[in-house]
């Protein structure tokens, strides 16, 4: 047979494995977790508006430059709980329904299990994202109402003697809403952004691709997440009987003003499109390179 009569092998195809989510996460995690701590400190301000610059020189001028990585065990932590969580069940779930003639499933369906797992996510995380909270807004305080958690297993355990197992889970319907939006936004909108990419002649399956996708998806994302991800930051990080309920909680936010509920945006999506970048990037290079060869 000539060369030219060989016949042409089917590209092979790779999918994630079920922990890539939580691996990928982790490692974006410690690039950006001082932006995550800013957005932090800028979410439990009441009346007041420091801008993110002057949030970074206070930081630094109270506890250093690594100041701005404080709680990043907790932040490891999450991720590793709630993006392997979130992710798995994603890709799991996608990988099932996928047509064996490799066709993407509609959107409906990718938005549907990606909120599935964003709610489950949020739930499993809920622990390390209050300790993380925690951690992150503890040098706003005075040094007598500081918590001084070592480490996120220490401040669960603090959590868990002090306050009981149950405040563990804590704000934890607001997470798991939360969790749920923004899983929609990133995983569901970022297939569905890659799909049209991919669909034109201008782009391939390559990180200009996966960049373009991720950042797209990291503005969805933070727009949808924004006024909940304020309600659950401030149920976190408040003291035993200060809201009532959720609906004190909004109720006691919205006297700021609207805006009270997007407090912290910018250096939200700050933090969040290049995590969603990393996240993405990191994904789609152990998919390529270390994914399951699909059948």
């Amino acid at each position: 047979m000539s060369l030219q009569q060989e016949l042409v092998l089917p590209k092979e195809v790779r999918v994630s494995k079920w922990y890539f989510g939580g691996f990928s996460s982790a490692g974006a995690a410690c690039v950006t977790h001082p932006l995550d701590l800013l957005k932090v400190q800028m979410q439990t301000q009441k009346g007041k508006n420091i801008s993110m610059f002057q949030l970074v020189g206070i930081v630094i001028r109270n506890e250093g430059i690594m100041g701005l990585y404080n709680g990043i065990s907790a932040s490891l932590l999450r991720q590793l709980t709630y993006s392997t969580a979130r992710f798995g069940i994603y890709e799991m779930a996608k990988q099932q329904l996928t047509p064996k003639d490799g066709r993407p499933i509609p959107f409906y369906m990718s938005a549907f299990i990606a909120g599935l797992g964003g709610l489950a996510g949020g739930f499993v995380g809920n622990p390390a994202d209050l300790v993380n909270v925690r951690m992150q807004n503890d040098m706003k305080l005075p040094p007598e109402q500081r918590r001084n958690y070592k480490n996120a297993v220490h401040g669960l355990w603090r959590v868990a003697a002090t306050e009981g197992i149950t405040r563990l889970w804590a704000g934890a319907s607001m997470t798991c809403s939360r969790a749920a939006l923004m899983t929609i936004g990133q995983l569901a909108f970022y297939d569905q952004i890659k799909i049209v990419l991919l669909s034109t002649s201008f782009f391939h399956d390559n990180v200009v691709t996966h960049v373009t996708s991720s950042l797209l998806a990291g503005g969805v994302a933070t727009t949808m997440t924004q006024p909940v991800d304020v309600l659950k930051t401030r149920a976190m990080n408040a003291k035993p009987g200060e809201f009532r309920g959720i609906l004190h909680l909004i109720t006691s936010t919205a006297k700021e003003g609207p805006l009270a509920f997007f407090k912290g945006y910018i250096p939200a999506f700050v933090r969040l499109a290049p995590h969603t970048i990393l996240t993405f990037v990191f994904l789609e290079q152990l998919r390529m390179n270390y994914g399951s060869i699909k059948c």
